[in-house]
């Protein structure tokens, strides 16, 4: 569900019309509906009602503080990958007690910075990780609440770069060398091992995989119990995907229903973390239509938005559907829609079937809420684009537009 509708011929956010908006803020730029947001939430959360759980969304997706504030009101903890997201969640409100820190390559500063923030646990990648873990505790007289994350070895059926529960994945420990770790983390005082972790990968359409790795994860917690081990915390992670185009994920119910059924009677607090879930559908890009140009073999709409606003269907090959803000009755033609970016992959839509454009007027490039901006960048030196929220029938800019002394802002010209 989301609040993108026509209302008449035009295109609305909530209660505001898109062009209205465009007008006034400029393009492009992220739209956010707050109503979708708190939608989102709501229901993931509620699939879990009947266990102790807590919902963890995953910064990566959108870090806006605003967005994090959102769910933050609703009770949501966050699942982050570096000390900026963890700066950003507590900025945001988030209670610390909320918040578990996933990701291979923590520096000692990242370390040092959630130690004393007193997060509710890491989530350890490697030896090595939990030895420098161990060793910060030593120098800040903290203690760290560990969990594992394990390597199930499990094929999510999604996009290679967003796999990571693969053999071949630099994330977690390898399911077969789990316990050694375990068993090694008691010989260090100052590590408290109080959970185990999974993640197997992002925008997942399918039921199969969760259940396959929550069944190989209930393993290990029933083994660490038998030795002993206080498991209170479970994290399964996210990954639950989104329609983008023609998928049919399975909706956050039945998801629940299948999770709840593998880990009943572990007596463990499950941690999800959802993210492109929460967000992906809340959110579109709107660019402006500067130019068509016909080739010889092609067609090309030529946006303000390139590859640097969304990188996407660049990287990934994604598909975002792609619609006119002012809807009119007009032939369809099979154009490329691109950007201004100096590379031959600078596109948002490859051999595409849509509504002949014309300069000046607005798409929207649906679905765009998660790993849009986040992923954004400065290339070709292109300031980054303003976010806006619509809340019924006001919109709220909570990112400004980049200017061009942003640009250089942290640069200097050595004398």
């Amino acid at each position: 569900m989301h609040h993108f509708q026509y209302k008449g011929n035009d295109l609305y956010c909530e209660d505001m019309a898109v062009e209205k908006i465009a007008k006034e803020v400029g393009t492009p730029f992220y739209l956010y509906s707050k109503e979708t947001l708190e939608h989102h939430f709501k229901v993931f959360d509620k699939a879990f009602l009947d266990v102790p759980h807590i919902t963890c969304y995953a910064v990566k997706a959108n870090s806006n503080i605003a967005i994090l504030d959102i769910f933050g009101s609703l009770g949501s903890g966050a699942d982050i990958v570096s000390g900026g997201e963890l700066f950003r969640a507590l900025r945001a409100g988030m209670s610390p007690d909320r918040i578990v820190y996933s990701g291979v390559g923590k520096k000692i500063e990242e370390i040092d910075f959630a130690l004393k923030s007193n997060i509710l646990m890491f989530n350890i990648e490697s030896s090595q990780e939990l030895e420098v873990i161990n060793q910060r505790t030593e120098k800040l007289g903290k203690k760290a609440r560990i969990s594992i994350r394990i390597n199930p070895d499990v094929d999510p059926k999604t996009h290679p770069y967003i796999s990571t529960g693969l053999k071949k994945s630099k994330f977690g420990i390898d399911i077969k060398k789990a316990l050694n770790e375990y068993r090694r983390s008691r010989e260090l005082k100052n590590i408290e091992v109080v959970g185990v972790d999974c993640h197997i990968g992002s925008q997942i359409t399918e039921i199969g995989p969760f259940r396959d790795a929550v069944r190989k994860i209930r393993e290990i917690v029933v083994t660490l119990a038998s030795e002993g081990f206080a498991i209170k915390y479970l994290d399964l992670g996210g990954g639950l995907g989104i329609p983008y185009h023609v998928e049919e994920p399975p909706q956050p119910d039945e998801y629940a229903r299948t999770i709840i059924e593998e880990v009943r009677g572990l007596g463990c607090t499950l941690i999800l973390e959802p993210g492109r879930l929460l967000v992906g559908n809340a959110g579109i890009l709107v660019t402006k239509v500067l130019y068509t140009k016909d080739g010889e073999e092609k067609s090309f709409v030529i946006v303000d938005a390139g590859m640097n606003d969304l990188i996407r269907p660049s990287i990934y090959g994604s598909f975002h559907f792609i619609q006119p803000v002012k809807k009119e009755e007009r032939k369809n033609a099979m154009v490329d829609v691109v950007g201004p970016v100096c590379e031959s992959g600078d596109f948002l839509a490859s051999a595409r079937q849509m509504p002949e454009a014309r300069p000046g007027e607005l798409l929207a490039v649906m679905s765009a809420g998660a790993y849009g901006f986040a992923m954004s960048s400065n290339y070709n030196s292109r300031p980054r684009v303003a976010e806006v929220l619509v809340q019924g029938d006001r919109y709220y800019i909570i990112r400004k537009r980049e200017t061009f002394e942003d640009l250089i802002r942290l640069e200097e010209i050595q004398e």
